[in-house]
């Protein structure tokens, strides 16, 4: 059964001797208040004598504005039970938008979303309680811009050993995930004279809200089985680039070394920054991950990263490494976006690595996504015989190429409209449909029981999509 929201207080605005009685008053105002929806279908409201000292009113005055609105359709209220706003009370208002719940996917292929169930909430609770009963009362005042001093040791420590990073403390700024890290670095870069980047192409940054808005021009460059083509850099005018080394979104191809040393040398040559996304650079199934660019070049390399892959989106934590340059725009950035992100929840992340748990949780979830994605690849092969999977086995995702001719949005809406979440290259790339068609499918949210029959779902919805064109 829904939970109804209690309302412990109504402002309802009432003027004294202004000639309109109290009672025409009060009525208008919550007729208004419910009318707008500024009280939703449901909602408890305080008993009349709680709400009849709240107004500084006699209880008689606050009955019969019950019993009014009730007579109206607007309230329930029998006697014995609390009042609540009835369910139809703003349902047919013209301009009232219907409530509609969102349709949950039958499978869930949707990349880029680690399983939520598997997060350790236990482990996390135990050190949110260890926080709360160590941290001093100056835990609680307004936080650094940059971060809690503690997590900022926890992140550099933890990224420097296990993503090969060369961290500084004094050179680490939190925030509220990749979102606004990207954010921050593209306001700095333009503030310093930066006015174009250089994108990969298919990738991340023609879906990405925060880079699209950031006022930069994406310059795109091309992508193959090497990752980003550091060739076309040499004859363009940019002044950053922007891209996923390790595990290249969305097409699931790694840098390779040549590159990742030209890319380097390009970047000091031209005295151009490298913006790094290592967004999923902890998940490397066949061998150890590919460490970051930062490690190589740190006054070179700007490396965003986050909790939103290992541990849940919800969080909002996110960190940046900067060259010693950028850290002090970065900071103030930062300070003028929100005066700093979440001290108490920064605490728990330093504690959560402090204590093993957050190595103890990729060991964990390593384990479990390496045999989704290998059941994911052995059910494609048999209900999609000849269609490559391709990316290496890593991350949270892999794609599946379609035959030529087929039309990849159809196959997405054929998909939707059978519940299955499914994604296309074309979002990502600068001149859409410039591709062949592929499918970027996750494997992280479907328990391993349902990977066979979601396969052979989506199979099913590609069958169909081709026999109405004739393929």
């Amino acid at each position: 059964m829904p939970r109804r929201p209690r309302v412990s207080e109504v402002l309802i605005p009432f003027e004294r001797g202004n000639g309109v009685p109290l009672r025409i008053q009060l009525q208008r105002a919550l007729r208004t208040a419910i009318q707008a929806g500024r009280l939703s279908a449901g909602a408890r409201l305080p008993s009349s004598r709680v709400f009849a000292e709240q107004l500084g009113l006699s209880r008689g005055v606050v009955v019969d504005l019950y019993e009014q609105l009730a007579a109206e359709g607007y309230l329930i209220s029998r006697r014995g039970s609390a009042t609540h706003v009835a369910n139809r009370a703003t349902s047919n208002l013209p301009g009232t938008p219907e409530s509609e719940a969102l349709a949950t996917p039958r499978y869930d292929f949707r990349p880029g979303r680690p399983d939520h169930s598997l997060f350790p909430r236990r482990a996390w609770l135990t050190c949110l309680r260890r926080v709360f009963a160590s941290a001093p009362a100056a835990a609680l005042d307004y936080p650094d811009a940059r971060g809690a001093h503690l997590a900022l040791v926890a992140i550099a420590e933890y990224l420097n050993r296990s993503r090969g990073t060369a961290a500084r403390v004094d050179r680490t700024l939190l925030c509220a995930g990749f979102a606004q890290g990207m954010r921050l670095v593209c306001e700095v870069f333009k503030a310093m004279g930066v006015r174009r980047i250089a994108v990969e192409d298919p990738g991340h940054a023609f879906e990405s809200t925060e880079v699209r808005a950031s006022g930069l021009e994406l310059v795109p460059v091309p992508v193959d089985d090497r990752g980003i083509c550091v060739d076309c850099l040499e004859r363009l005018k940019v002044g950053a680039v922007y891209v996923t080394p390790a595990h290249q979104y969305p097409t699931g191809v790694v840098l390779s070394a040549d590159r990742r040393a030209a890319l380097l040398a390009w970047a000091a040559k031209r005295s151009a920054w490298i913006v790094e996304d290592d967004y999923d650079g902890e998940y490397r199934y066949d061998r150890e991950p590919i460490g970051a660019l930062q490690g190589l070049s740190p006054e070179r390399v700007i490396y965003i990263g986050s909790a939103s892959k290992t541990l849940a989106p919800a969080l909002r934590m996110g960190w940046v490494l900067s060259p010693e340059l950028l850290i002090h725009h970065l900071s103030q950035a930062k300070l003028d976006a929100d005066r700093g992100s979440a001290g108490i929840d920064q605490l728990t992340l330093a504690e959560f690595i402090d204590r093993g748990y957050l190595d103890r949780h990729l060991r964990r979830t390593r384990l479990i996504y390496r045999r989704r994605r290998a059941q994911l690849a052995n059910a494609l092969g048999l209900y999609l015989p000849g269609f490559p999977i391709g990316g290496v086995a890593a991350g949270l995702h892999l794609t599946l190429d379609l035959p030529e001719g087929t039309d990849e949005t159809a196959v997405i809406v054929e998909a939707s409209r059978r519940r299955i979440h499914v994604h296309g290259m074309r979002a990502y790339e600068a001149r859409k449909g410039s591709g062949k068609p592929t499918l970027l499918i996750g494997y992280c949210c479907l328990p391993e029981a349902e990977i066979q029959d979601g396969a052979k779902a989506l199979a099913a919805a590609i069958h169909a999509v081709r026999r109405r064109a004739g393929r």
